[in-house]
């Protein structure tokens, strides 16, 4: 199957690569590179697999960039793109469940906007574009808004995007044939001071969401009310091993698709941590830790087949895999580490 892996592009021409994974062995191999973007950085994919989306996390002309994805070879070229003026630092892209829209998340200024996709998948302008406003307890980091990511529900309903400037996850309505979004009522959902909510997972089956905090290292439990569009905590665990008295910093979270466990990575740390869900009210326990195999464990992601994770190392500017245990949620490395410049985010798509 295709990976694609999204980069800081730095000094290079390159920021978007393409490789393989195969899907019996674990084995993985870096393709090409391919150009038309500056840092590139968060990648999704359209759910008709006909394209790829990258965002552009600079403060000049900041956005998203498609790629139309020859499925038989797994080559990108760039057809499109779109920006606002008003946005800085594109950090996360997100596409509904229908293909409607991409919604796009500007960490520098705190925006989030929706572009509507035509039927071959290209943003067009911006027709929704909202200005979180707001501060909270970190100095540093949060002295004014920053948005993060944008999730949708498993409906196509809301959009869920948590901000870490601010400690909320603002809840929107999204109308899937405008490719808007409307501010819900309840607005936000919010989060305890310092929290710093990065990004979010819902429950395969259940109706739960796991919130990852970067700033104070912990995820946040909720149970998700899908018809009132409305969050409410249920539980609070910390990323790291009692004690730990070093960097404190997450990136992603995702539930197995089994629903069966929770994985987050740890900055600093430079670990995956693994919880069990209760099967009965889907709170955490702690699992364990695994040594993320490089330095800055960004985004990482499960293969189609449930195997494979592959975890991407900012820092240490390689990814590795790692051997699934459905059973266990153990996760176990798998050959050497891969050389990919700064990678930040992995997509999978089956083909090839």
């Amino acid at each position: 199957m295709h990976v694609y892996f999204g980069t800081y592009t730095r000094d290079r021409d390159e920021g978007v690569y393409r490789g393989r994974l195969d899907p019996d062995t674990g084995g993985l191999t870096v393709e090409a590179g391919y150009g038309g973007v500056t840092d590139p950085s968060f990648l999704t994919l359209h759910p008709g697999g006909g394209m790829l989306y990258a965002v552009n996390e600079s403060d000049r002309d900041s956005g998203v960039t498609a790629f139309a994805i020859d499925r038989d070879t797994g080559d990108l070229s760039v057809v499109g793109g779109a920006s606002i003026a008003s946005g800085r630092g594109a950090c996360h892209v997100a596409v509904d469940p229908a293909g409607a829209a991409a919604v796009v998340s500007y960490y520098g200024s705190g925006t989030v906007a929706s572009f509507p996709l035509d039927r071959a998948g290209v943003p067009g302008e911006a027709v929704s574009v909202y200005q979180h406003e707001g501060s909270s307890l970190d100095p540093q980091r949060q002295e004014g808004p920053h948005a993060h990511s944008t999730s949708f529900d498993p409906t196509g309903r809301f959009a869920l995007s948590c901000d870490l400037g601010i400690d909320q996850v603002k809840v929107h309505r999204f109308d899937q044939a405008a490719a808007t979004l409307t501010p819900h009522d309840p607005p936000a959902f919010g989060l305890h001071p310092g929290a710093g909510p990065r990004h979010l997972a819902f429950h395969p089956t259940r109706p739960l969401v796991y919130i990852i905090n970067e700033l104070d290292a912990t995820v946040t439990v909720a149970a998700w009310d899908a018809t009132a569009g409305t969050l409410t905590r249920r539980q609070v665990v910390s990323t790291l091993p009692e004690g730990f008295d070093g960097r404190r910093s997450t990136a992603e979270v995702l539930v197995h698709p089994s629903g069966r466990f929770v994985y987050g990575s740890n900055r600093g740390h430079d670990s995956l941590v693994v919880y069990a869900v209760d099967p009965d009210d889907g709170t955490l326990t702690l699992y364990g830790f695994v040594d993320a195999g490089g330095a800055e464990p960004r985004n990482f992601n499960f293969d189609p087949t449930r195997r494979w994770a592959v975890v991407c190392h900012q820092n240490g500017d390689t990814v590795r895999v790692f051997a699934v245990d459905a059973d266990r949620g153990g996760l176990t490395p798998v050959g050497e580490p891969v050389a990919v410049p700064m990678p930040v985010c992995v997509k999978f798509l089956e083909g090839g």
